[in-house]
């Protein structure tokens, strides 16, 4: 097995189960090796979690682009609603499960944590610069915009409040 062959089993126990069951020998289980193999291929448990953090947010991506349209969108509202409606389909329930894990861990200090949330942020901060429009008058703070109205939204959606989310969508231009 490499790292790239493991990645895949782990996140889908990730996927599956969330980060509270994130430990060395569940992991490993997942994955058909043992633990010493995750740290043979890793280094520690924080590389492993970095590269399956990394991973996630790259399957994450990928499954934005999958199901959204392929033409650029017309304003960042039209953005922002898309990434907000697409991303409140059941199968992308997991993926939401571990970002709040992850958010929680973050707000505890965990270093880990906030270093892989950070690079998740930077990967999916670029993805909505790719898909606002051509003529956005400044893409990076378009996408910044965009990402907090869209994290917000997904947040209060989660705690049954989608209403006010909704409320905050319809407050960006366009």
């Amino acid at each position: 097995m490499s790292r790239e062959t493991l990645l895949p089993l782990l996140a889908a126990h990730v996927m599956e189960h969330g980060l509270a069951d994130a430990s060395l020998r569940p992991l490993a289980r997942a994955a058909g090796t043992s633990d010493r193999m995750l740290i043979y291929h890793f280094g520690n448990k924080d590389a492993l979690m970095a590269a399956l953090l990394e991973h996630l947010a790259g399957m994450f991506a990928a499954a934005l682009d999958s199901a959204f349209p392929r033409e650029r969108s017309l304003s960042r509202r039209a953005c922002a609603e898309t990434v907000y409606a697409v991303s409140g389909r059941p199968e992308f329930a997991p993926f939401f499960r571990v970002w709040w894990d992850i958010v929680s861990g973050c707000s505890n200090g965990d270093r880990a944590y906030i270093e892989a949330a950070a690079r998740m942020m930077d990967l999916l901060l670029a993805w909505v610069v790719d898909h606002l429009p051509l003529d956005d008058p400044d893409p990076e703070m378009g996408a910044r915009a965009v990402m907090t109205v869209i994290e917000g939204s997904q947040m209060l959606r989660a705690v049954g409040r989608e209403d006010i989310g909704e409320a905050g969508l319809a407050t960006l231009e366009g």
